[in-house]
């Protein structure tokens, strides 16, 4: 069956492991993280087969993408192949060579940010002096003139959300989004994810790979696999019976529309809404047509 819309964009999960040990991660990632089961081979035949099948960007995610070590490989080999690229990091552990390959590559850097307050942040992170580090290598970036778009997610109660949005602003962050915690990985505590909770736009010229290889309609819904790059070409999947399954049980659930955008700080694609800033929180598209 042929797919009703192109794959347009990937995110590439190249590993579980994580500096960080954050409440509300939705991957679940961890120090105790692996890398997986793709081998960097596995990776650059993925980026290929994007590549061939005309697609425009990836996002490389983890875990944190800048542990595994065979980053550097992947996003020269993407960009070769033509492909747009953004690196959603915590912005802890980036070492010089690495600067020079996005420096050279014309990567996008996005990061999460969650307070004003050095403390509060390391609360969320659970990594002390994490706030510092990333708060020094956005500045960093930005003055080495890599793009870069920061994500704000509300977490604890009296959080310093909005505290955290103009600090990136001060700093000369230009795109600062905002969301609300999902139900998914460390912030389900425990309960099964449900599709209710994503924003409805799933495999919508977009999907994710993990590092095992499945891929996923999207980076939140990972217990929705659409099959395996190890065993099935991409462009197989695309489209297949079991996309087309898992798109009925999405659209059973949310209809034809989106009902809550997904977070921008992952793709600003992904809902037809504009990034709601953190005072908003979240909010429902069906009510925004309208204004």
């Amino acid at each position: 069956m042929a797919a009703t819309t192109l794959l347009k964009f990937a995110w590439l999960e190249v590993t579980g492991v994580c500096n960080e040990t954050c409440t509300h991660c939705y991957a679940d990632s961890s120090p105790q993280g692996t890398h997986g089961t793709m081998k960097v081979n596995d990776w650059v035949n993925v980026l290929d087969q994007l590549a061939d099948m005309e697609a425009l960007d990836v996002q490389f995610i983890g875990g944190e993408p800048t542990l595994y070590p065979h980053l550097p490989e992947l996003i020269e080999h993407a960009h070769g192949r033509g492909l747009g690229i953004e690196v959603f990091s915590n912005l802890t552990h980036v070492r010089k060579p690495l600067w020079d390959t996005f420096k050279g590559c014309g990567v996008k850097l996005a990061t999460s940010y969650y307070s004003d307050s050095a403390q509060e942040h390391d609360r969320v992170t659970r990594l002390k002096g994490s706030h510092k580090k990333t708060r020094a290598n956005i500045v960093k970036a930005l003055e080495l003139g890599i793009p870069l778009r920061g994500g704000v997610v509300t977490v604890q109660e009296g959080q310093h959300a909005q505290e955290a949005a103009r600090d990136l602003t001060a700093l000369g962050v230009e795109t600062v989004g905002g969301d609300r915690t999902r139900a998914f990985g460390r912030a389900s505590l425990g309960s099964a994810p449900t599709i209710k909770d994503l924003c409805g736009h799933c495999a919508h010229e977009k999907c994710a790979i993990g590092p095992t290889g499945d891929v996923w309609p999207c980076v939140l819904g990972r217990f929705l696999t659409l099959g395996n790059v190890k065993e099935t070409p991409l462009a197989e999947l695309w489209g297949g019976p079991q996309m087309t399954a898992v798109a009925a049980d999405i659209a059973a659930v949310h209809g034809s529309g989106a009902h809550a955008c997904t977070p921008p700080q992952f793709l600003p694609m992904c809902g037809p809404c504009g990034p709601c800033v953190p005072s908003v929180g979240h909010c429902d598209p069906k009510e925004a047509d309208g204004t």
